[in-house]
């Protein structure tokens, strides 16, 4: 799970196995498998390090 904010400033968990697309619109939108939507102040390059530092926190260094 990787912590992100939505616009109006509160946190939510993201299940990262879960997100199938982002996109900056210029907000960021996180699509996920389900098709749900979320609208956060993260940027995408965040997200996308947020990602990768969750796991290698999980698996290791590669």
């Amino acid at each position: 799970m990787i912590a992100l904010t939505r616009l109006n400033g509160h946190p939510v968990m993201v299940n990262s196995d879960l997100i199938e697309q982002l996109e900056e619109t210029p907000d960021t939108v996180v699509t996920l498998t389900s098709g749900n939507r979320l609208v956060v102040r993260d940027r995408m390059l965040e997200i996308q390090q947020k990602i990768v530092d969750f796991k290698r926190r999980i698996h290791g260094p590669a």
